[in-house]
């Protein structure tokens, strides 16, 4: 599910490129500097950006963040704290879209 869900986002991000050229370029420029190296690493920026995701469910966000972990090597604990953080700013909800993480986390790994 996580890697059809995926799929289709990007396919979505994609369609929003070709039809908001302008939008969705500054949407990227804003996205890769948020996320550059700086005072804090590119993993402990997407694992905050996870951990936002959860908390806001949003389900699209956290399969795309979750890609972007895996790529930079996180590990499964890394992504369990971080869900653990998402229930405390999230509440309850959160915990439902942390399950959605956790199953995105093992199923985009393999």
């Amino acid at each position: 599910m996580a890697k059809e869900l995926l799929k289709k986002t990007n396919q979505n991000n994609m369609k929003l490129a070709k039809a908001l050229p302008d939008e969705m370029g500054g949407f990227m420029k804003l996205h890769d500097a948020a996320l550059e190296e700086g005072a804090l690493d590119p993993k402990t920026k997407e694992l905050i950006a996870l951990g936002i995701s959860i908390a806001i469910k949003c389900e699209p966000c956290i399969v795309s963040h979750m890609d972007s972990l895996i790529a930079l090597g996180v590990s499964k604990e890394e992504i369990e704290e971080t869900i653990g953080v998402a229930f405390f700013m999230g509440g309850g909800p959160a915990v439902a879209y942390g399950g959605k993480a956790l199953s995105a986390y093992e199923e985009l790994k393999k």
